[in-house]
């Protein structure tokens, strides 16, 4: 018998076999941990929108205060103003 049929043959034994008795809350237990599961992704999603708009807003504040995009005023001679 080679290892393959040694295998299949194990699965049909299993399969015929009686059946182990299932645990009588574990229908109450598995839906219970899916909706702990279910909330937790909940509030890590939550958590991560929050994250997300408070670094643009701060950015954002950040921007407008600095204003990164203008040039600095040069620091060699003043501005000729009035010619």
């Amino acid at each position: 018998m080679s290892i393959p049929d040694r295998k299949e043959t194990q699965v049909r034994q299993l399969l015929e076999g009686p059946y182990p008795v299932v645990p009588a809350g574990l229908a109450a237990a598995a839906a219970a941990r899916g909706d702990r599961l279910l909330r937790r992704r909940r509030a890590v999603r939550r958590l991560g929108w929050a994250m997300l708009f408070a670094a643009v807003v701060a950015f954002t504040v950040w921007a407008a205060l600095t204003r990164p995009w203008a040039v600095p005023p040069s620091g060699i001679s003043p501005p000729l103003e009035g010619w």
